[in-house]
């Protein structure tokens, strides 16, 4: 005797269509900062519409991936505490991580 349960189907094809967004992400290991602090992401959590101008707020120059990681820590805290929902500088980035894979993932 076989039993049919239902919706079994559908939870298959959203199983394989998370595989397939996780592989994709494996793929392409770097994100770019637009993409992780999107226009959505950045007027939820913070006083600013895009990154660049948290970034002019708290006086930073950036034009390299060197410039921004000279940026001392406690500065970047100092600024996201003062305009963002996070404490931290690590806790908004975390986020920022966490929002954009459950996008990717599609939950």
């Amino acid at each position: 005797m076989s039993y049919k349960i239902k919706g079994f189907d559908e939870f298959s094809k959203n199983l394989k269509k998370i595989e397939d967004n996780l592989k994709e992400l494996e793929k392409n290991n770097t994100v770019s900062f637009d993409e992780l602090f999107n226009s959505q992401f950045m007027s939820r959590y913070t006083n600013f519409s895009s990154f660049e101008e948290l970034l002019s707020y708290g006086g930073f120059e950036v034009n390299s991936q060197e410039d921004f990681e000279a940026i001392p820590d406690n500065k970047m805290d100092e600024v996201v505490r003062k305009t963002t929902t996070f404490s931290s500088w690590e806790e908004m980035l975390s986020k920022a991580a966490e929002t954009y894979i459950a996008k990717k993932l599609d939950f």
